[in-house]
């Protein structure tokens, strides 16, 4: 019975903590707030925990040990099914951010409170959340790239890194969920566009990505070139 007590405390102060991570950011989260919204007291989060640093890592490790495997196991299955054929690049993103966008509807996995945690915290990193995150992802980020890689032969290599990087943020920034909208409120655009719904979110966020991939390539000028509109 003590044993069931433990998980039940332990994941009350995780799910507490990600809600709190996710409305207040690492920095403006207090380990008081989170025992107090956990109901329990800060002798159990050191002894699960250790530490505030230590129960951010376990926050995210316990979704994104999932969403890691589901990712592999997507991208696994694509490719037997292609034969040794390179993947389309349409398959290649979603496997990637569509497996992660689809979590919103999964409550049992953070649903949307984790989404915008990671959002949140990719688009305003502590550098020890940074170093962790890149640990995590390590694996995956390698297979992923060098799928796009054959899917894109003829795209330079270090165009996909740069395009795969502006996906990331394009990706944090509309999961956050940090009302951007509000910046061009001017805008007019009917009401219904305008509310924060996942089921328009995923479609338009996937399409934009898409053609951020497939955009025509940039022409840079040459080494020591001057350009004549300057004078």
């Amino acid at each position: 019975m003590s044993e069931v007590r433990n998980i039940d405390t332990r994941e009350r102060i995780l799910d507490a903590a990600e809600r709190l991570f996710m409305a207040h950011g690492y920095e403006g989260t207090s380990m008081r707030q989170i025992t107090g919204d956990a109901a329990v007291n800060l002798a159990a989060v050191n002894y699960h925990f250790g530490s505030k640093e230590s129960l951010m890592q376990e926050v995210f490790r316990r979704r994104l040990d999932w969403l890691n495997e589901e990712r592999l196991r997507v991208l696994d299955e694509m490719e037997r099914a292609a034969a040794g054929k390179p993947l389309k690049p349409s398959q290649i993103v979603d496997g990637f951010f569509g497996t992660l966008l689809r979590l919103a509807d999964d409550d049992q996995r953070g649903g949307i409170v984790f989404l915008r945690l990671l959002g949140r915290t990719h688009t305003e990193p502590s550098e020890f959340i940074r170093t962790f995150l890149a640990d995590e992802y390590a694996g995956v980020m390698e297979r992923y790239q060098q799928a796009l890689f054959r899917a894109l032969p003829d795209v330079p290599r270090a165009e996909i890194v740069w395009r795969f990087h502006f996906m990331l943020g394009a990706t944090s920034y509309a999961i956050a969920g940090t009302d951007a909208l509000r910046l061009v409120a001017d805008w007019k655009i009917e009401e219904a566009d305008t509310v924060d719904r996942n089921d328009r979110l995923v479609p338009r966020l996937m399409s934009f990505l898409l053609g951020g991939l497939r955009a025509p390539l940039p022409q840079f000028k040459a080494a020591g070139a001057t350009d004549s509109r300057a004078a």
